[in-house]
């Protein structure tokens, strides 16, 4: 279980942040509250608690940020996954693991408070690793490097904005096969040059989860 909901029975809404959400044009996504009142204006119109979605996606809502747009190859590719539900709902890690690094990605558009976690893969017979950003700052609270969690044990919550890098409330949960030397951090998009190499080291998320109907 990775949040409180039943993904099998619970109805979910998949969200479309690419270009081919007409939506997004009419909307000024640098104001936060905007883009928030967006996101729960839909879940509410659905009758759902949560958004799902984002894997692979090439979105465009990363043009409100320069995070994103520093040279003449923007990164806008999405590797996780992303689960978009009320700020305070708990995030539970989906498997045993321990604590490989965390940091408070605090620029307009990043992670927010952030937490990766390294799991054993005994058929690999290496590490492999799970991020959680965008939550709470008292989710680092009491963390170390090497702290260990069990397969359902909450790690923290979804966070507010600003606290949680300036986006609506949502969970961003990534895969990852190689840390690349990073620690408490790692791209969550990527460029289209790029797009072959990260989805090779971040597969499908959905993989562990098991969520049906999602693109």
């Amino acid at each position: 279980m990775l949040l409180p909901f039943n993904f099998q029975n619970d109805t979910y809404l998949v969200l479309d942040f690419s270009a081919t959400n007409p939506d997004l044009a009419t909307l000024d996504l640098t104001d936060t509250s905007v883009f928030t009142k967006y996101v729960f204006e839909k879940l509410k119109a659905a009758g759902v608690r949560v958004g799902v979605g984002g894997y692979n996606e090439h979105r465009v809502i990363y043009r409100r940020s320069a995070h994103f747009n520093t040279d003449e190859d923007p990164r806008e590719i999405h590797l996780g996954i992303d689960f978009w539900a009320e700020a305070g709902t708990p995030v539970f890690a989906p498997l045993a693991g321990i604590v490989h690094s965390f940091r408070d990605n605090a620029n307009f558009g990043d992670y927010g408070p952030t937490i990766i976690l390294e799991h054993q893969d005994n058929v690999a017979q290496k590490p492999h690793y799970s991020l959680y950003g965008h939550l709470t700052r008292t989710s680092l609270e009491g963390l170390y490097e090497g702290k260990s969690f069990k397969k359902g044990e909450k790690l923290g919550e979804i966070g507010p904005y600003p606290e949680n890098g300036d986006w609506p409330p949502h969970l961003h949960f990534q895969r990852m096969t190689d840390m690349l030397g990073l620690k408490g951090d790692f791209p969550g998009v990527c460029s289209l040059r790029d797009r072959a190499k990260f989805l090779t080291i971040c597969p499908n998320p959905n993989d562990w989860l098991g969520i049906e109907g999602l693109p």
